[in-house]
């Protein structure tokens, strides 16, 4: 059983039900992990943290085990701000006023805008394989969006993506999981079970559309607002060497206007750092521990 140890429940927060697994001792860690996963990308890496942290995980809105609230037509719905309101109250309701946070994917994402929403709460940062999203949109060209065709994709309305998705639903996901990773790489059957299980729901699908949706509308407009502010805390960059963003981007470059105190390096490993490579995941997530 993954995450077996952990203590799983359901937090009521703003709108919807978040799913929640927590161990350990020490001080508070929450990690956040990306598409097309849920909790599961952890179990390598959590079990790894527990001497040290309180790791806390959590599936984000609209994957795994948490609710599917309504979008709204601007997205709002799965902004990466509301996203970011749900962790929050997550981990007050867990009684941490504040706490450390890593995120992967679309999890760094909401990391980001945790760290700039609700500076006061966050010790220090982490985010996994991304450069920020309006950088991203700002810098594409053909090798970005063929490594990244599923940004173009998954944002088109009307239920196109959904439809073709669902035609097939676990052929996408596990394509998706295989092109991202580096060759060769094979997942957890459970893990890639639990993976499989929450996308066989069309629900899920929609959700995660209209998470890349908000991301290129709303998402876009409350990084302009935010323009010029820099995360305050102490911010980990880390990213596979052996993935897009390592061959597109100076990753590490990227985030230096992003942050006040950021440092970071490549793994050797493709996009799922977690789980290609947990034991160095685990290692440079230890950084994050106070003092």
């Amino acid at each position: 059983m993954l995450l077996a140890g952990f203590t799983r429940s359901q937090v009521a927060v703003t709108g919807t039900d978040i799913a929640v697994a927590v161990a350990g001792s020490g001080p508070p860690l929450l990690l956040l992990h990306g598409f097309p996963q849920t909790m599961a990308m952890w179990h390598r890496v959590a079990p790894l943290l527990t001497d040290h942290f309180t790791v806390v995980c959590t599936d984000l809105r609209g994957y795994g085990d948490s609710g599917r609230p309504e979008s709204g037509p601007d997205h709002a719905g799965y902004s990466k701000r509301a996203m970011a309101q749900d962790q929050v109250e997550v981990m007050s309701a867990l009684g941490f006023d504040q706490f450390a946070v890593a995120g992967h994917d679309r999890g760094a994402r909401v990391t980001r805008r945790i760290c700039l929403d609700h500076p006061e709460r966050i010790t220090a940062a982490a985010v996994l394989d991304i450069v920020p999203t309006a950088k991203v949109f700002a810098t594409t060209d053909q090798a970005l969006a063929t490594a990244y065709y599923h940004w173009f994709f998954l944002i088109q309305p009307d239920g196109l993506p959904e439809r073709m998705i669902g035609q097939n639903a676990r052929w996408w996901l596990n394509e998706t999981l295989r092109r991202w990773a580096a060759p060769g790489f094979e997942f957890d059957p459970a893990a890639r079970a639990a993976y499989e299980a929450a996308f066989d729901d069309a629900a899920t699908i929609h959700a995660q559309c209209e998470d890349y949706r908000a991301a290129a509308a709303i998402d876009l407009v409350h990084d302009a607002q935010d323009a010029g502010s820099r995360i305050a805390c102490p911010l980990m960059v880390l990213w596979g060497e052996r993935g897009a963003m390592h061959h597109i981007y100076d990753v590490l470059d990227t985030w230096m206007d992003e942050g006040v105190d950021v440092r970071g390096r490549a793994l050797d490993c493709g996009h799922f750092l977690a789980e290609e490579a947990p034991e160095a995941t685990a290692r440079e997530l230890l950084g994050l521990l106070p003092g």
